[in-house]
């Protein structure tokens, strides 16, 4: 089913990438101080599940399982959202889904700043698994906004495309400015993250809140641009992007 784009291309292509900076701030939260542990970056707490299997590699499956499981969850309840939502229109959808996001967010950067939400002993699993649930959303939403090279979490496709579809290879090396992005984004909310973390780990929760809810409120006083869609993505690498204008059929003729 075409979607109805919420906000023009350029915009709707910085609330994405603002989200993407928020998956940089947020892992630098869980990896550096809960402990070894992704809650947004699943692929990573895969990986880190099988390193568990040794007995001394540090790393604690129990917080994998947690962050993934919390994740689900989340991605359940965004894809509810999105199937219940949708049909209403984009801007009720979206907006509806990152407030809750930001909502959540901003939860977690006020407990743990009190100590309610820890981020050492066993405490840690509730941080872990609350943060991990946000991201959920935040990725289920995305997804079904089917936005290519804007994920806001897996760069790896997102590196491959911009290497094999690259003029070098042959390809038609279009458009790799969406690509570039994501990895500069994800890359400055990490440092970024891990910078302020010296400070207080509860600030960079309670940014990555607002990044959020600045995303929230732009979809929320969007007009729909009827006259475009996004289109499915059925491959990473088809080239089509957000924006692109609806065909238009031409009606046939009645015979003379």
């Amino acid at each position: 089913m075409a979607v109805p784009l919420p906000l023009a291309s350029r915009r709707t292509v910085t609330a994405l990438l603002t989200l993407t900076a928020v998956t940089g701030l947020v892992d630098a939260v869980s990896y550096l101080r809960l402990g070894r542990v992704f809650v947004a970056n699943m692929t990573g707490n895969v990986v880190f599940l099988g390193f568990s299997a040794a007995p001394h590699s540090g790393v604690s499956a129990v917080a994998s399982l947690i962050a993934i499981t919390g994740f689900l969850l989340g991605a359940l309840a965004g894809g509810r959202a999105a199937h219940t939502l949708a049909a209403t229109g984009p801007v009720r959808w979206l907006a509806t889904a990152f407030t809750g996001e930001a909502v959540v967010l901003g939860l977690v950067a006020v407990l743990t700043a009190t100590s309610v939400l820890p981020f050492t002993g066993d405490g840690r699993f509730a941080t872990i698994a609350v943060l991990a649930a946000a991201l959920g959303v935040q990725n289920s939403t995305v997804r079904h906004l089917r936005a290519p090279d804007l994920t806001t979490t897996v760069l790896t496709l997102t590196l491959t495309g911009l290497t094999a579809d690259s003029a070098l290879t042959g390809g038609p090396g279009a458009k790799p400015h969406r690509r570039l992005g994501s990895v500069a984004v994800m890359l400055a909310g990490a440092a970024a993250g891990a910078a302020i973390l010296q400070w207080s780990p509860a600030v960079v929760i309670a940014i990555a809140a607002a990044l959020v809810a600045a995303v929230a409120v732009a979809f929320m006083t969007a007009v729909p641009d009827r006259g475009r869609r996004l289109h499915p993505d059925p491959s990473p690498f088809d080239g089509r992007g957000i924006s692109e204008p609806l065909p238009q059929v031409p009606k046939p003729r009645r015979p003379q």
